[in-house]
């Protein structure tokens, strides 16, 4: 490996997750409760900057999306800061037990739940069950 491909790779990953940030909903209080009450299909990205399991997650969902395209078309992916809202009235009433937790909703009806999981094809099954429920 040059040192101009190393740099510029450097560089890039650097980059990688500002421009993931960039993407993401963050949750408010009232967001994700407003999306569920008029019948959206949610994902809920219960997540922490400093988490290692959180950030396997998110290339995990980042590649998902970017390979299909109507993930994001059709779903509602709101991220929750769990430092600034774990403790909140949607951790509780979904009893999220930790950070590094996913959940699917079909408006107020979870569809879906990992806790902890980073496999792609664990990740790739909530969200094509998302899907299903928004194309019903």
């Amino acid at each position: 490996m040059n040192r101009r491909t190393l740099m510029t790779s450097a560089a890039a990953l650097a980059l990688a997750p500002a421009a993931l940030a960039e993407t993401r909903e963050f949750y408010t209080p009232g967001l994700a409760e407003a999306a569920m009450a008029s019948g959206e299909v949610v994902v809920l990205d219960f997540w922490a900057s400093w988490c290692s399991t959180c950030a396997a997650q998110q290339r995990v969902l980042a590649a998902l999306k970017a390979g299909n395209p109507d993930y994001a078309r059709h779903i509602r992916f709101i991220t929750v800061d769990w430092d600034r809202h774990g403790r909140g009235e949607l951790a509780r009433a979904l009893a999220i037990p930790r950070r590094s937790t996913l959940v699917a909703l079909d408006g107020q009806a979870e569809i879906g739940r990992i806790v902890a999981g980073t496999g792609r094809a664990q990740i790739a099954a909530l969200l094509d069950t998302a899907l299903r429920a928004s194309l019903a």
